[in-house]
């Protein structure tokens, strides 16, 4: 039997460079995944096809206007006189305060019109229309 001698006993190593390189790829995975995680809150609707569309990621309020005249404000259905007042209190606290409106392409197109026109009566000025990008 071989006895081991305790003088000569290396203290171990310890590598951190390979725990540096997991807590980097963590990193950018968590990024990107977070980059596609954008529209999670909303009502799934038929929106209309444009060929030159833009995403705008920054915005506050994403509201959904259906065919059967029904307003969601990201997944939870509200009424517009409920929406254009929380809209007032938003753009008061944020001057880069945005609506994005996605509404159904059977909606008529004065609904869209007269919910602009209340929330531009409550002081905001920032809207966009959501469409499907061409293809």
């Amino acid at each position: 039997m071989k006895l081991r001698d305790v003088r000569s006993h290396k203290v171990p190593e310890l590598n951190i460079i390979p725990m540096i390189d997991i807590m980097f790829f963590l990193l950018v995975f968590f990024m990107l995944s977070t980059m596609y995680m954008v529209d999670l809150k909303t009502i799934p609707v038929k929106l209309p096809q444009a060929q030159n569309a833009s995403t705008d990621t920054s915005t506050t309020f994403a509201v959904t206007m259906k065919a059967d005249g029904s307003v969601y404000l990201g997944d939870a259905q509200t009424d517009i006189n409920s929406l254009v007042m929380q809209a007032r209190m938003e753009q008061k606290n944020n001057p880069s305060f945005a609506v994005v409106i996605r509404a159904e392409k059977e909606l008529e197109y004065g609904r869209v019109i007269e919910l602009v026109d209340k929330l531009k009566g409550a002081g905001v000025s920032r809207f966009g229309l959501a469409t499907d990008g061409g293809k």
